[in-house]
């Protein structure tokens, strides 16, 4: 007898933030899968990661990456279409120029974030 929960769809968990929301639709010890819905106007922390590797794909809109590696700091766009890799300890900011949806897929580390500046008032690390 087969188990039904292989041939189910699975559950995707959504995560309010306060530039938008996150749908994590894929968590396992090997990988993440996410969506990360920031509304117009809104910014993700300036931030950095120790361990988690990452890369973005924007599904729709269009964003201002701002990434620092060894004290040179840059600022590009990303529009629908275009992907970026972040790779550890790379610092870096996402700000949507409009409502902008990012495709992530990254390494299991969620809890990696170690926060440098962030609108909303969340500092430091929610590392345990």
């Amino acid at each position: 007898m087969s188990d039904d929960r292989l041939f189910a769809p699975l559950p995707i968990e959504r995560v309010p933030k306060p530039w938008g929301y996150e749908l994590i639709f894929a968590r396992t010890d090997r990988y993440v899968g996410k969506i990360l819905h920031i509304s117009r106007g809104e910014s993700l922390s300036l931030q950095y990661h120790e361990i988690k590797d990452e890369t973005l794909f924007v599904v729709a809109g269009e964003l201002k990456l701002t990434i620092e590696v060894d004290g040179d700091r840059r600022e590009l766009m990303l529009r629908s279409g275009e992907a970026f890799h972040i790779a550890p300890r790379m610092i870096h900011r996402m700000e949507a120029i409009e409502d902008t949806d990012v495709a992530e897929v990254s390494t299991p580390e969620l809890d990696d974030v170690i926060r440098l500046d962030d609108r909303y008032g969340r500092t430091g690390t929610t590392a345990p």
